[in-house]
């Protein structure tokens, strides 16, 4: 099939200015030219831009689609936000290598670690597959309609070689073989790199915390070796505090590999951290390392119930909230010990964690019982200053008294619009975590793309347009080496967006039910996207509309040195 795009600004993907006017020739699946006043009869299909810009198709590097990749190909919402190529398995998180007799405890961690719906994970996984190599060929024979790419997760892994003492103990130097031998195994069936996390805030059913978290460092060295043998490979890491940039910087050294570190979010109750961590990483660059800090360009905030409270699941003082449910989670809150074991620690500054006692920042967003709705879209610390109460105590028995089933909204970090902006423009950062595919009730950070293209570069000018386009496709591929995509030149593959430099954004967030089971998601719409393509073929049309049936993308297994 042969498409000729006329008349488009063109955003080529490597930060240079935009060129208005030029015709974009596509040849089955790559372009093969870029000119003006190209022949529209040489084509079977032609398409007027109008002006309009044209840039290389997103490249998310952080999300966490490894379940739903099973029951939606589409991978749904991210390509009518412009996302052509997805990067999943970060954190560590993901399902495969999974024995059948570890399903059930693979989903219930992914329930509490991502935010996933027990009921739609267990209606919509289909385990056809054991190993990660399988769960690669299993994705490629079903099809998928962006390119995905994924690494192999740690906790997975360790799962697979440890069964229940994965969250028990170390690794015997047995067990470190046997999982370096899975881990060289799957890199060379296509392996995009190896994925941890030592974050506390990572816990897994029940508020055990997940599997990588119990690894040593020697565990750590072992594998990140092992994934760099064949000179390929990208480590990822979700950072805990004990785990430091020096360590890493050694490893990295070490094993000649580029190393991305998240989450760098900025925390306002600890307003250097971020930045300290990014000082530390362009050290390690000036001395021939490739490190690079993952850093979001969106203010974190999750609508959630208490029954589900992840905001507060990094507190070592909330374990017994997750230990249970029902009327014995009503107990735990009720309890004074354990409502002054959660104040004391908020009174502690410092440390990775997502709520930081920021109680104005807490908003109650829909009530249960009618008489209640006189408190919604007001603060925590509002209401409770009200009331002359502790704000902690004023929301826990607030929502006892209405069964759990609050709706509240947090915003938690990222909020700082100054601080952000020099995170996102820092030279030694990288522009991702979305985290689309997790959290599905809590946010949709899906259009993290056109948000930074719509927010940051056209309203507050913080960089160009092009500078924006390059963060979000070039700049990607080129850390984690892939192959011909991210740029809009001659021989690279046609993965594209035609979009409105004047309006592109990401529109507001909505609930629906359409998760398996009925299970309920948050999503968010394309604004000024007029058209996707994925390899060739055009995935999304100008009224946002995807087709569904395409199942253009790759399962990419090749990448740069």
């Amino acid at each position: 099939m042969s498409t000729l795009i006329r008349n488009a600004t063109v955003y080529d993907g490597s930060g240079a200015p935009p060129c208005a006017g030029l015709d974009v020739s596509i040849f089955e699946e790559r372009i093969v030219n870029i000119g003006k006043n190209l022949l529209p009869s040489e084509h079977k299909i032609t398409v007027d831009a109008d002006g309009l810009g044209l840039m290389p198709g997103i490249i998310d590097s952080h999300t966490h689609y490894d379940a739903q990749v099973t029951w939606d190909p589409s991978l749904d919402p991210s390509p009518t936000h412009g996302v052509t190529t997805i990067i999943m398995g970060n954190c560590g998180f993901g399902i495969a290598p999974c024995r059948p007799s570890d399903r059930d405890l693979t989903m219930r961690n992914l329930t509490q670690v991502e935010g996933m719906d027990l009921d739609a994970l267990r209606a919509g996984i289909d385990w056809g597959f054991e190993n990660f190599p399988e769960y690669l060929d299993f994705i490629e024979e079903r099809g998928v309609l962006p390119n995905l790419a994924a690494f192999i997760g740690h906790s997975p892994l360790r799962t697979y070689v440890m069964g229940k003492a994965a969250v028990e103990r170390n690794a015997t130097d047995a067990e470190r073989g046997e999982m370096c031998r899975i881990l060289e195994n799957s890199m060379q069936a296509g392996a995009i790199g190896f994925a941890t996390s030592t974050a506390p805030q990572h816990n897994g059913a029940g508020g055990v915390p997940m599997p990588s978290r119990l690894a040593d460092d020697k565990e750590l060295e072992d594998l990140i070796m092992a994934m760099s043998k064949g000179g390929k490979g990208v480590f990822m890491l979700t950072k805990g505090d004990h785990t430091t940039i020096p360590f890493l910087d050694d490893l990295a050294g070490r094993s000649g590999r580029p190393f991305v570190v998240a989450a760098l979010l900025h925390n306002p109750t600890d307003p250097d951290a971020t930045f300290s961590d990014l000082r530390s990483i362009a050290n390690a660059r000036k001395a021939g390392r490739e490190l690079w800090g993952q850093v979001s360009c969106c203010p974190l905030t999750m609508d959630f119930t208490m029954r589900s409270a992840y905001p507060f699941e990094s507190l070592q003082s909330w374990k017994p909230a997750m230990q249970g449910g029902g009327n014995s989670l009503k107990e735990v809150f009720s309890n004074e010990a354990f409502r002054n074991a959660v104040r004391s620690e908020l009174a502690h500054t410092g440390g990775v964690r997502l709520f930081n006692g920021e109680w104005d920042k807490l908003a109650i967003t829909q009530v249960v019982k009618k008489d209640n709705q006189c408190f919604e879209h007001n603060s925590i610390a509002k209401l409770a200053a009200e009331a002359g109460v502790d704000p902690l105590d004023w929301l826990l028995d607030f929502v006892i008294s209405e069964d759990l089933e609050t709706v509240l909204t947090a915003i938690l970090l990222n909020s700082d619009e100054e601080a952000v902006s020099r995170i996102i423009t820092d030279p030694n950062a990288s522009v991702a975590l979305s985290d689309a595919g997790a959290h599905l009730t809590f946010f949709c950070d899906a259009g993290f793309g056109l948000h930074l293209m719509g927010h940051w570069a056209r309203r507050k000018g913080v960089m160009s347009l092009e500078r924006a386009v390059y963060e979000l496709t070039g700049k990607p591929a080129d850390i984690y080496g892939i192959q011909k995509r991210g740029r809009i030149a001659p021989g690279y593959f046609a993965d594209m967006v035609l979009f409105s430099p004047e309006s592109v954004d990401r529109g507001i967030k909505r609930r629906c039910s359409d998760l398996p089971a009925g299970a309920t998601r948050l999503v968010t719409d394309a604004v000024g996207v007029s058209g996707v393509w994925v390899n060739g073929r055009r995935v999304v049309n100008a009224k946002g509309e995807v087709d569904i049936n395409a199942r253009t993308g790759k399962v990419l297994r090749k990448f740069n040195g």
